[in-house]
C-alpha cells in the first residue's frame, strides 16, 4: 500500500483478479490477443507485437507538447509519457469495454493505462528505472486503470481480500433521499466500510448507510488511489495526492492539465488520452462539480468516459440520463470543461 494513504485495515493485493480472454459477465471486458498501436489514436488497429527489449526503445520528444513517445526497433509506438504525470499509455492486447444494459456502444482499444513510479520529466529516459519498468509494463496483463474502473459497474462480481473487505463489485452512487434523489459525499472508504487515515492528518470514518457507494470523485479515488496506489489527500487543497472533490482535483490536483478550464466547452478533444480525468459543470452554480475517467473513442467514433452518477446509481459508461460522451449536444458534452492527466 502506498505510504501516502493508510487504512486501519490493510488494502487488497493490487492484482488479485487476473483478466482472462472472454466476456466477464454483463460488464463486458473482452480481451484479444492482438497487440496494437492505439497510443495516440484511441481507435485500436492491429499492429506488430512490440519489442520488449529495453535496449531497443527509442525516446522522442513531441515538438508541440510536453510528452515523450517511445517506439521499439520496428517503429511501433509502445508508450507515451507526459511531463508531470505518472499515468502512462502503453501498448497491449486489444480489449473491448461495454455496458450493454445502458448503451449499445463499446470502446475497443489496445491502450493500457499504467502508473509509473514517479512523474515524468524531459530526459527521464536516462533514469535507471525507466527501461526495465516499461519492458515489464508491456508484458503486464493484470488489471490496469481502465479494467479496474470496470469492476464497479452494475452487476460487476464481488471481490474480497484476505480480511473479507469487499474491494470490488457493483457500486451505488449514494443513499436515496426524499424525492428519489441520491445523496452525494460517498468516498472510497464508505464503499469499503473502513476507517482511513490520510497523510495530511485527516481521519475519516465510513458511514454505514453509504457502504458500497461512491460519488463521482470518490469513484476516481477508489480506482486510482485505493486500488492502484496513487496518493490521496483528505481535503481539498494542493498537496502530494488527489484531493477529495472534483473542483479540487481539477484546480489543485497533481499532474498536468491537458485541457484548461476557460469557462466554456472545449473542442480540442484530440489532446485526450485514456485514463485522463475529465471535469464538468452540472449545477446551475458556476464551478466544476462532476468528474470522470476518459476511456477513448467508442464504436461510434465518439469520445466516451466512465463516471459515477446518481440516476444510473453508480459508475457507468452508458447513456442513461445523459450520454457518456464528449461529442455532440448532449448533457455532459455541453458541460465538459477541463481534463487533467495525473
Amino acid at each position: 500500500m502506498s505510504p501516502a494513504h493508510q487504512s486501519t485495515r490493510p488494502g487488497p493485493p493490487r492484482l488479485i483478479l487476473a483478466l482472462t480472454v472472454g466476456v466477464i459477465g454483463v460488464v463486458g471486458i473482452l480481451i484479444g490477443m492482438v497487440q496494437g498501436r492505439a497510443i495516440d489514436s484511441d481507435m485500436a488497429t492491429a499492429a506488430p507485437v512490440p519489442s520488449i527489449d529495453p535496449t531497443a526503445f527509442r525516446f522522442d520528444r513531441l515538438s508541440d507538447s510536453s510528452r515523450t513517445v517511445v517506439t521499439d526497433r520496428e517503429g511501433v509506438v509502445v508508450a507515451t509519457f507526459t511531463d508531470g504525470a505518472r499515468t502512462v499509455a502503453v501498448a497491449g492486447p486489444l480489449r473491448t469495454f461495454a455496458e450493454p444494459r445502458f448503451t449499445p456502444a463499446a470502446v475497443r482499444t489496445a491502450t493500457w493505462v499504467r502508473l509509473a513510479p514517479q512523474p515524468w520529466t524531459a530526459g527521464a529516459e536516462q533514469d535507471p528505472w525507466v527501461r526495465p519498468w516499461l519492458a515489464s509494463a508491456l508484458t503486464d496483463t493484470g488489471p490496469d486503470v481502465l479494467a479496474v474502473a470496470m469492476e464497479y459497474l452494475h452487476n460487476a462480481p464481488d471481490a474480497m481480500d484476505e480480511d473479507e473487505i469487499r474491494y470490488a463489485g457493483n457500486a451505488s452512487y449514494g443513499p436515496q433521499r426524499s424525492g428519489g434523489k441520491r445523496a452525494e459525499a460517498s468516498d472510497f472508504y464508505d464503499y469499503l466500510g473502513v476507517a482511513w487515515q490520510f497523510s495530511d492528518g485527516v481521519r475519516e470514518v465510513p458511514s454505514d448507510e453509504r457502504y458500497g457507494a461512491v460519488d463521482c470523485s470518490g469513484y476516481i479515488r477508489l480506482v486510482y488511489g485505493y486500488r492502484l496506489g496513487y496518493p490521496l489527500l483528505g481535503g481539498n487543497t494542493a498537496g502530494p495526492g488527489l484531493p477529495r472533490r472534483a473542483f479540487a482535483m481539477a484546480v489543485f490536483g497533481p499532474g498536468e492539465l491537458v485541457i484548461q478550464d476557460h469557462g466554456t466547452r472545449p473542442f480540442d478533444l484530440e489532446k485526450l488520452q485514456a485514463g485522463d480525468l475529465l471535469f464538468f459543470t452540472t449545477d446551475d452554480e458556476p464551478g466544476l462539480d462532476h468528474s470522470a475517467i476518459y476511456l477513448g473513442r467508442d464504436s461510434d467514433g465518439l469520445h466516451r468516459f466512465i463516471s459515477s452518477r446518481a440516476t444510473p446509481d453508480g459508475p457507468t459508461l452508458g447513456d442513461m440520463a445523459g450520454a457518456s460522451v464528449l461529442d455532440g449536444g448532449g448533457y455532459f458534452a455541453e458541460r465538459f470543461r477541463a481534463a487533467r492527466r495525473i
